[in-house]
């Protein structure tokens, strides 16, 4: 079962749960005194189970078709799922396990069998496969190609990810710390190096006011501005 603390909600704003806690879905507590909690994961399992099964479908299908060796494969969703973390099991919020997500490219000229642990967006993907597929860049676009990691993934990308949710709040996320700040000003930093499981909340720390800083400027460089 995923790891789940009891007192995870003390150190966030009631602004956190107002927009990240969805009333209408189960809590933990609940499905934990109910032994319910297994039965959901296993749910959930057995729907990855399926959708893993298409997806072999239509690779097989792929594989058999004269497109085999010039078609680009990739392979994502449109967000994550709590199942017990937070105290919840839903999607929509702006901790990491709501926006962390699979992603899979495989192609020509694509090596397979390596791993990148960059941070990188969703955003991405549209100007990814431009520069993949031969075709023109979008001046519009705001997501960068992210053919330079799939050449090689361990370079340097300094390039943090946004995420936005309810009543003007929003994510930064680097390669180490999670920073959120809500709409009402209240704020949440995590250390993921240290603390994987988001649990304390290091927002407070004067120690780390610098690290808060570089990350809000983010928000800041790409027109998110406090109301």
């Amino acid at each position: 079962l995923p790891p789940y603390r009891q007192d995870d909600w003390d150190d966030i704003s009631e602004m956190a749960k107002e927009i990240s806690i969805l009333k209408q879905m189960p809590r933990t507590d609940w499905a934990i005194e109910n032994k319910q909690w297994r039965n959901i994961v296993h749910a959930y399992l057995a729907c990855i189970s399926f959708a893993d099964h298409q997806v072999g479908k239509v690779l097989d299908a792929l594989e058999g078709s004269p497109y085999n060796d010039n078609t680009v494969i990739v392979l994502w969703s449109d967000h994550g799922y709590h199942m017990g973390e937070k105290n919840t099991f839903q999607k929509q919020s702006l901790w990491q396990r709501s926006s962390h997500v699979p992603l899979v490219i495989a192609g020509p000229n694509v090596q397979g069998g390596r791993r990148c642990d960059r941070i990188v967006s969703l955003l991405d993907m549209y100007p990814t496969l431009l520069e993949m597929c031969g075709l023109p860049a979008n001046p519009q676009n705001e997501g960068r190609s992210l053919v330079p990691l799939l050449d090689n993934p361990d370079q340097e990308w300094p390039y943090p990810a946004i995420v936005g949710w309810k009543k003007n709040s929003f994510a930064v996320q680097n390669e180490r710390y999670r920073y959120i700040r809500y709409g009402d000003g209240s704020e949440e930093l995590y250390d993921h190096q240290n603390d994987p499981n988001e649990w304390t909340n290091l927002a407070g720390k004067p120690e780390l006011g610098e690290t808060k800083k570089k990350m809000a400027e983010c928000l800041t460089r790409v027109g998110i501005n406090r109301q």
